[in-house]
C-alpha cells in the first residue's frame, strides 16, 4: 500500500479520534451501494438459485408420491393427466395435459432421496477450500453454480429412469453444489471490512432463506397447475442464468475489479492489510486438530444444521401430513418462515456490526451472544411444535418465529471462521461443510426413520432429539468460542533486527 493511498485513506475514511477502525462503519454508510456490497447481492442471488436447487425436491415430493394417482400405480411410476384449466387456472375449456408421474416411495426411501443431495459431497469440502484458498473463487464457484443448474434440468428424467438413478444424480448435484457454498466464503477474506463482515456475509447468505421461500411460495402451485418437473426446469434455468452472471461480474481481489472506484479499492486494502495475505500451501493441521475455539465452531455448525436441515426437507410433509393442509396451502405456509429468516439474517448482520462499530460490545461477545439467543429461541419453539399441532395458526406461527431467531446464529458462531483464522478461512469453512453435510444426511434419514416408526410419536422424537443436538453445540461454543486470531493462523515474518513476529 503507497504512502500516498494511505493518507486519502486517513484524510477521507478514519473518524476524528484517528482511529482506521471506525473507518468502515463511516465508508458503509456513505456507500451501501458499493462494489462490494454488489458482489453481496450477487452471491446472495447465487444462494438462491442453489437453494432452490435443493429445496425443490422437497416440495416436489408430496406431489411425487401424491395418493391422488390413478389406482394402477406400480413401483416405477404412472402419469397424472391435468386438464387444462388445472394447468392454467384460469378455467379456460382446452384439455392441455400436463404429464406428471407419481411413484411409490415409503418414507424411508422419501428420507434417502431427500437426503442423497448430501451423501457424496463429503469428498468435495476440503479440497474445494483448499484449492479455492490458492486459485481463487471465481472460476470454480462458477462452474459449481452452472453445473448444479444443468443437472437439475435432469432431474425430472432421472427420477423416471428409476430411483437410483435419481439419487446419484442427485450426489452429483450436491457435490456441485458444496464447491459453491465453500468457495463463495474466501472472497470475503479479500473484500469484508473488519466492520463489515457480519453484514456482507449476512447479505450473501439471505439468498438461502429467500430461495426457501420463493420455492415453497411457489412449488406447491407450481405441482397442481404445470406438473411437478417444473419445479427443477424453472430454478434449473434460473441457476444457469445466475453463472454467467457471476462469471461477468465477480472477481476474487478488489485491484482486479474493472468497476471498483480507486478510494474504495484503497479503503478495503488499508482496512484489511494485516488479513488481506495467502494462505499459501501449507497449513497447520495438527494446531487445527488441536484447537478448542475451532471444535467449538465445527460441532456449532454440525448441531445447527441438524434441525435446520429437517426444517428444509420436512416443513412441507409436516403441514401436509401433520396438519392436514392441502398441497397448495401447504406450499405457500412452508414459504413463511423463511421470508423471516432472510430478512432476520440481514438484520442480524446489521446488528452485530453496529454493536461492533460502536464498542458496545467486545467481538467474542457479540458473537456468543447472537448465537445463544438463535440456538435458546428457535430449540424452544422447536419443542413446542408437537404440544401446538391441533393449532394450525400456533403452528404456522412457531415455524415462521424459528428461522427468525436461528438466523442470529448467522452472524455469531457461523462468521466466527473469518474472525479466528482468516488467511485459512476457504480451508476451513470447507472443514466446516463436513459437519454441516454429516448433518444434512443424517437429520432428515433419521426422520423418515422416526416417522415410518409411529408417525405421531415420531415427530415428537425429532423434535426433541434436535433442540437438544443444538443446545448441546451452544454449550460448547459458549465455553470455548473466541474471537481472537489464533497463533496457528498467524504468518511467521522476519524483522529487519532479525525478531520473529506473528502477522494475521
Amino acid at each position: 500500500m503507497s504512502t500516498a493511498a494511505e493518507t486519502n485513506i486517513t484524510e477521507d475514511d478514519v473518524s476524528s479520534d484517528g482511529s482506521l477502525y471506525m473507518a468502515p462503519s463511516q465508508n458503509s454508510r456513505k456507500a451501501f451501494c458499493s462494489v462490494r456490497h454488489s458482489l453481496a447481492f450477487i452471491l446472495q442471488l447465487c444462494n438462491f438459485a442453489i437453494f432452490t436447487q435443493q429445496m425443490n425436491m422437497s416440495i416436489a415430493m408430496p406431489a411425487m408420491v401424491s395418493s391422488m394417482a390413478t389406482p394402477s400405480r406400480s413401483n416405477t411410476s404412472t402419469e397424472r393427466p391435468l386438464t387444462g384449466a388445472q394447468a392454467y387456472g384460469n378455467g379456460t375449456p382446452e384439455n392441455v395435459m400436463a404429464v406428471a408421474p407419481v411413484f411409490d416411495w415409503s418414507p424411508e426411501i422419501q428420507g434417502i432421496i431427500l437426503s442423497s443431495l448430501n451423501y457424496g459431497s463429503f469428498f468435495a469440502p476440503i479440497p474445494t477450500g483448499y484449492i479455492v484458498g490458492i486459485f481463487g473463487a471465481r472460476r470454480i464457484v462458477g462452474a459449481g453454480l452452472f453445473t448444479s443448474s444443468v443437472l437439475s434440468l435432469f432431474i425430472p428424467l432421472a427420477a423416471g429412469a428409476g430411483v437410483a438413478w435419481l439419487i446419484l444424480i442427485r450426489i452429483v448435484q450436491g457435490l456441485a453444489q458444496v464447491v459453491v457454498s465453500t468457495g463463495q466464503f474466501s472472497l470475503w477474506v479479500k473484500w469484508a471490512p473488519p466492520t463489515e463482515k457480519a453484514q456482507l456475509t449476512s447479505i450473501a447468505t439471505s439468498g438461502i432463506m429467500l430461495g426457501c421461500f420463493i420455492v415453497f411460495a411457489a412449488g406447491g402451485h407450481i405441482c397442481q397447475t404445470i406438473g411437478w418437473p417444473y419445479i427443477f426446469y424453472i430454478f434449473g434455468g434460473i441457476g444457469c442464468m445466475s453463472s454467467v452472471l457471476w462469471c461477468s461480474l465477480v472477481y476474487d481481489d478488489p485491484k482486479y475489479h474493472p468497476f471498483i472506484s480507486e478510494h474504495e479499492k484503497e479503503y478495503i486494502m488499508c482496512a484489511l492489510k494485516e488479513q488481506d495475505r495467502s494462505s499459501g500451501w501449507s497449513l497447520p493441521i495438527r494446531d487445527m486438530i488441536k484447537s478448542l475455539p475451532l471444535w467449538a465452531i465445527l460441532i456449532s455448525y454440525f448441531c445447527s444444521s441438524w434441525p435446520f436441515s429437517i426444517l428444509m426437507a420436512y416443513t412441507p410433509t409436516y403441514i401436509n401430513s401433520v396438519l392436514e393442509v392441502n398441497l397448495t396451502d401447504s406450499g405457500v405456509l412452508s414459504a413463511l418462515p423463511f421470508v423471516t429468516g432472510c430478512i432476520c439474517v440481514v438484520l442480524g448482520g446489521l446488528l452485530a456490526d453496529f454493536l461492533l462499530s460502536r464498542k458496545i460490545l467486545s467481538l467474542v461477545t457479540i458473537r456468543k451472544l447472537l448465537t445463544a439467543i438463535g440456538v435458546l429461541s428457535s430449540s424452544l419453539l422447536l419443542v413446542s411444535l408437537y404440544w401446538v399441532r391441533a393449532n394450525i395458526s400456533t403452528s404456522v406461527a412457531f415455524l415462521i418465529l424459528y428461522p427468525a431467531f436461528g438466523s442470529l446464529s448467522d452472524s455469531g458462531v457461523f462468521v466466527n471462521i473469518l474472525d479466528i483464522a482468516p488467511r485459512y478461512a476457504a480451508f476451513l469453512k470447507g472443514l466446516s461443510e463436513i459437519f454441516v453435510l454429516t448433518a444434512g444426511a443424517l437429520s432428515p434419514t433419521t426422520t423418515g426413520y422416526f416417522i415410518g416408526q409411529d408417525s405421531e410419536l415420531g415427530w415428537r422424537n425429532i423434535f426433541l432429539l434436535s433442540a437438544a443436538i443444538n443446545i448441546f453445540g451452544l454449550a460448547l461454543y459458549l465455553n470455548f468460542g473466541q474471537a481472537d486470531v489464533q497463533d496457528w493462523a498467524k504468518e511467521q515474518s522476519i524483522t529487519s533486527a532479525g525478531e520473529s513476529l506473528l502477522i494475521p
